[in-house]
C-alpha cells in the first residue's frame, strides 16, 4: 500500500518525537521544517540509486534502521513493504574480544533499543511498512515468504560473513535486488578492474570495505547476476553526525537479479 502521507500531528508534537530518541541514523523529514538529526542524510542522493520499478510490488528492505530506504519504497508505490532488522544491537557481528565482555557490558555500549525511531517515523508518517525482528543471516523463504525486489543499504560492512548474507537475501529475492554499500575510494581508485576489500577486523562493527569491483563481485559470488553496472556517489554525514563537516562516505550501487 503506497505511503498515505504524513498524519496531522502539530510541530511541536512532532519535534518532542523526534527528540526522544538519542540516536537517529536516518535523516528523515516527518513533517515541515521537522526533519531528524540524523548520522546520515540519503535525501540528497536517493534519486541517484538505481531503483527498479516497485509500483504494485512486494518489497524488503533489509537492515533498515530508521527505516528511510523501506519509506522510499513505500512512496514509490510498492503495494506491500517488510523492513527487517535485529531486535538489538547486542546481536551486531561484534569481534570476539568485545562479545567476551559479556551482554551487560554490551547493552551499557549500545545503550537505545534498536527500531525506536523506526516506530517514531512510521507512527507520524502512517506508514503501512511491517517491521520484522530478524537477522539478514536468518531469512528464508519459508519464514518470511519471497519479494519482488529486495534492497539493502550500507550493511555489508558491518557483517562478517557478508555473503553469506546476500546468499540468504537472494533466497527471498524473486526479481531485482538494489545493493548499495559503502566501499573504499583509494581501491577503486588503485585497483578499478581487480576485486579488493579492506579488512577492518570488526573494527567499530566493521569488518570488509571492498572496492567497486569487490562489491559486485561479492553480489555474484552470492548467486546473483548484475544487470545495472556499479555507480559510485558519495553519502553525506548528517546533522547528527560528530565529523559531519566532512564530505561523506563513498558508495557503490547496482541491481542484480538471482541467478541461480
Amino acid at each position: 500500500m503506497p505511503l498515505r502521507g504524513p498524519r496531522k500531528v502539530r510541530r511541536v508534537d512532532v519535534q518532542a518525537k523526534i527528540a526522544s530518541n538519542p540516536v537517529w541514523y536516518h535523516t528523515l523529514e516527518l513533517a515541515p521544517d521537522a526533519a531528524t538529526p540524523g548520522l546520515f542524510d540519503l535525501r540528497p542522493i536517493v534519486d541517484k540509486l538505481p531503483w527498479p520499478d516497485v509500483r504494485g510490488k512486494r518489497c524488503l528492505d533489509v537492515g533498515t534502521y530508521d527505516g528511510f530506504l523501506a519509506f522510499e519504497l513505500e512512496r514509490r508505490g510498492a503495494r506491500e513493504v517488510v523492513a527487517v532488522d535485529i531486535e538489538d544491537h547486542s546481536r551486531w557481528d561484534w569481534p570476539a574480544r568485545t562479545r567476551a565482555l559479556g551482554p551487560e557490558r554490551l547493552a551499557e555500549i549500545v545503550g537505545q533499543r534498536k527500531g525506536l525511531g523506526f516506530d517514531i517515523a512510521k507512527e507520524v508518517l502512517g506508514s503501512a511498512v511491517e517491521r520484522v525482528e530478524r537477522s539478514v543471516y536468518d531469512l528464508g523463504p519459508d519464514e518470511d515468504g519471497r519479494f519482488d525486489v529486495v534492497v539493502c543499504g550500507s550493511l555489508l560492512l558491518h557483517l562478517r560473513d557478508p555473503v553469506r548474507a546476500l546468499e540468504a537475501i537472494r533466497g527471498v529475492c524473486d526479481g531485482c535486488f538494489l545493493s548499495a554499500e559503502q566501499i573504499d575510494r583509494r581501491l577503486s581508485v588503485l585497483s578499478p578492474r581487480r576485486p579488493a576489500a579492506w579488512f577492518r577486523g570488526g573494527d567499530r562493527v566493521q569488518w570488509w570495505v571492498p572496492n567497486v569491483a569487490g562489491h559486485r563481485l561479492m553480489v555474484e559470488s552470492a548467486g546473483f547476476r548484475v544487470t545495472r553496472s556499479p555507480r559510485r556517489y558519495r553519502v553525506p554525514l548528517g546533522p547528527g553526525h560528530p565529523a559531519r563537516r566532512r564530505a561523506g562516505l563513498t558508495h557503490s550501487a547496482l541491481l542484480a537479479e538471482p541467478d541461480l
